[in-house]
């Protein structure tokens, strides 16, 4: 095994444990929970402001260039397939 995998390895065993050993007491896990939840809301508010913005700015929005960049896929797949089939 190359060094650098080992290392990914010896840090994510030591991460795990670091995580066992902070979430063994109940409280402090409770607590834990809480922050990540916190976090949570906190980036869904930010996203749902920054969106906001954005269409007030009449700009495009995270969510509209998604879905553009699925359509754009979509179509390089008919595109792909109509390749094949006059190619």
């Amino acid at each position: 095994m190359g060094v650098r995998k080992e290392l990914k390895k010896q840090v994510l065993k030591a991460g795990q444990k670091a995580v066992e050993v902070l979430l063994a007491d109940q409280d402090r896990a409770r607590v834990v929970a809480g922050a990540i939840g916190k976090v949570e809301q906190g980036k869904q508010a930010l996203e749902q402001g920054q969106e906001q913005l954005l269409r007030a700015m009449q700009l495009a929005t995270r969510s509209e260039y998604k879905q553009v960049g699925k359509q754009l896929a979509g179509l390089k797949r008919r595109l792909r397939a109509l390749d094949k089939r006059l190619g």
